[in-house]
């Protein structure tokens, strides 16, 4: 079976993307996604106020509310998923989830804000396609959303 890591950041690019692998465009039929979501960990003050057990609890509910959209679309298309969130700085995270399990490609949504922005305040998409090891597929909406 080949893996595929779909990251999503709960959009409609996101959605798009699982859309994308849902209709079976690229890849085979063996195909099994891990869907990730990444929240960047809290300052160790916060830390200091919020026990380990309920910051967890607050991470995996959070990433389970991102996540729901695309898994429902894969889901319901057939493809076999599994879902993990994951806690740091989102680029490094993916890229090392996807070596973790020997991803065949990334999948994203595509903001496409265009190069000046994202030079400005950067790009997930641009930093994991700088560091990962296997091909990132960045998949564009059909119509632009509202």
């Amino acid at each position: 079976m080949a893996n595929v890591v779909l990251a999503t950041d709960g959009s409609v690019y996101s959605d798009a993307a699982a859309e994308w692998l849902a209709k079976g465009r690229l890849f085979r039929e063996d195909l099994h996604v891990h869907v990730v979501h990444c929240m960047p960990d809290v300052s160790a003050e916060v830390k200091s106020y919020i026990g380990k057990g309920d910051l967890e609890a607050w991470h995996t509910e959070e990433s389970a509310r991102v996540m729901k959209s695309v898994i429902d679309i894969l889901q319901n298309a057939g493809v076999p998923t599994v879902w993990q969130g994951l806690v740091g700085f989102a680029p490094e995270r993916i890229v090392a989830y996807a070596r973790s399990i020997n991803a065949l490609a990334i999948v994203m949504g595509a903001h496409g804000r265009g190069a000046f922005l994202d030079a400005i305040v950067g790009s997930v998409a641009s930093r994991v396609i700088a560091h990962t090891p296997c091909p990132v597929v960045l998949v564009k909406p059909e119509a632009r959303p509202a």
